[in-house]
């Protein structure tokens, strides 16, 4: 088991496991390519945080257009199998807040690549939502 970081709250079994589920339903609409179900699992405006080729830090924020928009270029028409093979290390700071750390391994039409992102999670109605996409590499499609 992954020892968690102290931050003043310790989640539940339950709180842990609806994470790990939260992240399996999104992970799964990301293999279908089903962008619109994956907007679904968001916060709008949602915020991104990179950095672009320069070196520079970029953020922006996106409204559900603009991620529906992006993420359908980016993952594409479908027609190559895509999987996902993750580890997911959740902090939780409160019962609705959570910023979840990934190291993940992509492998798509038999190529791999080795993904380490971070999400930051609230809880809202009982359901966890992103609100936080951060990951190296993206900033210059963030203009």
């Amino acid at each position: 088991m992954t020892r968690l970081p102290e931050t003043g709250y310790t989640p539940t079994a339950e709180e842990l496991a609806s994470i790990h589920e939260w992240f399996a339903a999104y992970d799964e609409a990301s293999a279908e390519r089903d962008v619109e179900r994956m907007a679904d699992k968001a916060v709008f405006p949602l915020n991104l945080v990179s950095d672009d080729s320069a070196g520079n830090g970029a953020s922006a924020q996106w409204d559900r257009q603009q991620f529906v928009r992006t993420m359908t270029h980016v993952m594409g028409d479908g027609g190559d199998d895509i999987a996902f093979e993750s580890v997911r290390t959740p902090v939780f700071l409160s019962p609705a807040m959570a910023v979840v750390f990934t190291d993940s391994t992509m492998t798509m039409d038999g190529q791999t690549q080795q993904l380490r992102y971070a999400d930051v999670l609230i809880r809202q109605d009982g359901r966890w939502a992103f609100q936080t996409m951060m990951q190296g590499g993206w900033g210059d499609n963030l203009r």
